[in-house]
């Protein structure tokens, strides 16, 4: 058996049947040419099950028994079935996108079995528009959403004649990485001295929170752009008990379309993609849910802050107000614009290990809200997740078959019944919306009020 640390066991413990805890994607294919979705279809089945090698992630499930060791060990299947894993269905006629958006929703609220490797694979033929579709699940606690999509990219390729893609679970596209050149020995001294540096850094760190949480506090009373950790926030129908069934909507705009928006008004693509969402919000809890709040909805938002000296990434996450209180869709761009620029200025001036702190203060409720009923006593410090995972911006193929659309299909919990999730690949960013079914209706309307809203911004005044 292998040890399963808590940073994976919190996604099994928090597991309820209203709260499945499992991310997932939605991706469309475009057959080469000459071929049909269901030629495509069958190519990806006999390639999903001839490819028994199975790197370990897709081998591991919780240890029996599972009400005791399955939250503290992983142990390894010797195969896979192939038949309960890998799921082949088509479409009811005719095929329209609200049908492949259903049955995605009524999947995403079902649990992964326990007693076997915790993913499966969808391969949904009879779309009208000749498409293949693909619904993929898997367990957080195996993997999260950006490791997920890295899983796939390397599955996939730029080269449109390639025709050696294998399944995202081949051993095989591991070994194909380029090995990293291996870094010379240290001496003892050098070891000895790197350890006592450490040390120092990490000490000189603590002693440092005092006047970074001083910073934070500075910032709170005198940025009124700032939303510091703690900060009230409205209740709102996103804020609310939710049941295990869901709601899944999707669409994608070119990224040019994005990138001109920001250009004209002098703002970043996520501050436009940030105004989208207000917009959206705005609309759908005023016309849908007949309840907009009067103070404006606050957004925790994961950001990078590379700083391009090194290979990692630094990640942290930012409060930002999404101005959706403010009826002019400049007013709320110009909010969004100056909430998430002052909130990364203050992270900017931080620490890596005080970037963290603030961080983690910053999502302290979402990890409360693993736990139902937790939200009431937590509290609110933010209404919802509007999170970007990144991805290729190349055109990306599988043996021939362009991806043509990549949706993330993200985790609602209790008191935050909405997620919205965004990737870009091949020229598009993708938006997948996950509500609670019984709490949020219409959830599809978004989508409208998303095009509403990048419209607006396309016809508005440049910002001064």
């Amino acid at each position: 058996m292998q040890y399963m640390p808590a940073t994976e066991s919190m996604f099994l413990v928090a597991e309820t049947r209203d709260q499945p805890m499992h991310v997932g994607g939605l991706q469309l294919f475009v057959p080469r040419e000459g071929q049909t979705a269901a030629e495509l279809a069958d190519e990806f089945h006999a390639k999903l099950e001839a490819t028994t090698e199975i790197q370990d992630v897709f081998l591991k499930y919780p240890a029996s028994p599972a009400a005791i060791a399955g939250y503290l060990a992983w142990q390894k299947a010797d195969s896979i079935d192939f038949d309960y894993h890998v799921r082949r269905i088509a479409l009811p006629r005719p095929g329209e996108i609200k049908n492949l958006f259903r049955y995605v929703s009524l999947n995403h609220g079902t649990l992964l079995d326990r007693s076997k490797p915790m993913w499966e694979v969808h391969i949904i033929e009879g779309l009208a528009d000749g498409r293949l579709a693909l619904y993929t699940k898997i367990h957080h606690s195996v993997v999260d959403g950006v490791t997920a999509m890295r899983m796939l990219e390397r599955s996939l390729t730029t080269d449109a004649d390639a025709r050696d893609c294998t399944a995202f679970w081949d051993p095989e596209l591991l070994r194909r990485r380029k090995p990293r050149s291996p870094k010379p020995e240290k001496s003892l001294f050098d070891k000895v001295t790197d350890t006592a540096g450490g040390a120092l850094r990490m000490a000189d760190d603590i002693v440092g929170m005092v006047p970074a949480a001083a910073k934070v506090a500075a910032s709170s009373v005198f940025d009124r752009d700032f939303v510091a950790p703690g900060g009230p926030v409205p209740s709102t129908p996103l804020n609310v008990p939710i049941g295990s069934a869901r709601r899944f909507a999707a669409q994608d705009w070119t990224t040019d379309r994005l990138r001109a928006a920001a250009k004209r008004h002098g703002v970043t693509v996520n501050d436009v993609i940030l105004a989208m969402c207000s917009g959206a919000l705005r609309t759908y809890l005023a016309e849908d849910l007949g309840d907009l709040p009067e103070d404006s909805l606050t957004a925790m938002v994961p950001v990078s802050m590379h700083d391009g000296t090194s290979d990692g990434n630094a990640v942290t996450v930012i409060l930002v107000r999404l101005a959706t209180d403010l009826p002019s869709p400049a007013d709320r761009l110009r909010e969004i614009s100056a909430s998430a620029a002052s909130a990364k200025n203050v992270v900017r001036g931080l620490r890596p290990i005080q970037q963290l702190a603030l961080g983690l203060a910053n999502i302290m409720p979402l990890a409360a809200s693993t736990v139902p009923g937790a939200h009431r006593l937590a509290g609110l410090n933010f209404n919802l997740v509007i999170s970007n995972v990144p991805g290729n911006r190349e055109n990306l193929y599988w043996n021939g078959a362009r991806l043509d659309g990549c949706y993330p299909a993200s985790i609602p919990t209790d008191g935050q019944a909405m997620n919205i999730t965004m990737t870009t690949i091949g020229g598009k960013t993708g938006f997948g919306i996950v509500g609670a079914r019984a709490q949020l209706p219409s959830v599809q309307r978004l989508l409208d009020y998303l095009e509403i809203a990048l419209t607006e911004l396309e016809e508005i005044e440049p910002l001064d």
